[in-house]
């Protein structure tokens, strides 16, 4: 085994043991793109080496996902097979854990009509809605991780010899996942104690609201009452720990549903279902969007917002370092879920119930009625940069800086 399929392997074994941590006798439900069947095969293995029952894969192939889009008939973007959405129910009613290798092509859906893409994006939501309660309130395992496809490594290494993208994005990859040869599992037990620590610092602070201010950023964001910090590290129901990002370096919690105020720019471009936004300003008013405008994608942006009321108002706030792993790496990913752990980010939708006392136990009435957001939708925008100063307001009132220049000074 050369060095390259035991950082392969590391990887795999660290997906199943902290990701997923699968447990015996537990389900596994794995989606790959196909491009990464290698790699798909050395999760199953290592879950089945964990105990795993049974583990389902579904495959996905972008010329299939675009073909839809392309000859498709109008009706069909409305349609969500129930079948699919009641066997996912099925899934995590018996506990089953999720594993997703989510690797947006960050030019997908060029010259499809956006109203296509959002009107099967809401569909497919609404249609499972229910499933996405297990995950949104931790009731079981999810993971979502990151493999090399020729689109995504040809978009972000477009500066790296072709025959080499591949390899770099692999590098890459290996490398904010701190896996390195050595422990892996140790080292993401010592960084997730890390992100604990400041997830810890940021809940004996309780801040009343955060003060946002960089160029095009001048915002104030009231915290949800009984709000809770998080970090990497989640609990299940059945009190087995899990990663649900890999990789992750965010500390986030709930704002209050109608209290941001003020006006935020966008620090990169957001991959949205496919579809490029970038240079995004929002404009909000007692918590909802009442003005917004992109340089690029600002149809898709309109599509987003149009998805139902919960999407024109936050469901989370994450604190990022500008001076952090991935950041350092001074690359574009095209792919929220590695740009938002180099950069302090917001998401427009569904807050996480888990991020304020006793919310999982609520229902969606309760949870708006203490300042907690609902929506079909949940997506994150990038507003990081070595020009953001944050600054925190007590509970007694008094103010203090906690991001300076773009990093931590608490």
């Amino acid at each position: 085994m050369n060095n390259f399929e035991q950082l392969l392997d590391q990887y795999a074994e660290l997906v199943v043991k902290v990701g997923v941590n699968i447990q015996p006798g537990q389900a596994l439900n794995v989606t790959s793109p196909m491009e990464t069947v290698e790699f798909t095969r050395l999760i199953v293995k290592h879950a089945y080496k964990a105990g795993a029952k049974y583990v389902q894969v579904d495959f996905e192939d972008d010329e299939i996902v675009r073909s839809r889009y392309e000859h498709g008939e109008d009706e069909i973007f409305d349609y969500y097979p129930a079948w699919k959405a009641e066997m996912m129910e099925k899934f995590a009613e018996e506990g089953g854990a999720t594993l997703f290798i989510k690797v947006p092509n960050p030019d997908l859906y060029q010259g499809i009509d956006s109203t296509k893409v959002s009107r099967a994006t809401k569909t497919a939501a609404a249609a499972r809605k229910k499933y996405s309660e297990y995950t949104r309130n931790n009731k079981i395992s999810w993971c979502l991780i990151k493999a090399p496809t020729r689109a995504w490594a040809n978009k972000v290494f477009a500066d790296v010899p072709e025959d080499q993208r591949i390899s770099v994005m692999w590098d890459t990859i290996f490398q904010m996942n701190r896996v390195d040869g050595s422990d892996a599992v140790d080292n993401w037990k010592r960084h997730l104690e890390q992100l604990q620590s400041m997830q810890d610092k940021l809940n004996a602070k309780n801040y009343k609201s955060l003060h946002y201010r960089a160029p095009g950023t001048d915002l104030t964001i009231e915290l949800a009452d009984q709000h809770i910090w998080k970090s990497g590290g989640s609990t299940n129901l059945r009190g087995h720990s899990f990663v649900a990002n890999m990789p992750t370096e965010e500390v986030f919690t709930m704002p209050k549903r109608t209290g941001v105020n003020g006006v935020v720019t966008s620090t990169m471009p957001l991959n949205l279902n496919g579809q490029l936004v970038d240079k995004i300003q929002f404009t909000f008013t007692d918590g909802k969007v009442t003005g917004y405008s992109a340089q690029s994608g600002e149809e898709h942006l309109k599509n987003l917002l149009a998805t139902d009321e919960g999407a024109n108002y936050l469901g989370e706030v994450a604190l990022v370092p500008h001076d952090s792993p991935i950041s350092n790496l001074n690359r574009i990913f095209y792919n929220t879920g590695v740009d938002e752990n180099a950069s302090c980010h917001l998401a427009l939708g569904s807050a996480y119930p888990f991020n304020m006392k006793g919310g999982t136990q609520m229902s969606q009435e309760e949870l708006l009625k203490h300042g907690c957001n609902v929506s079909l939708t949940h997506v994150d925008f990038m507003i990081g940069s070595a020009e953001l100063d944050i600054d925190g307001v007590l509970p007694d009132g008094t103010t203090e800086p906690v991001f300076r220049k773009g990093n931590w000074v608490i």
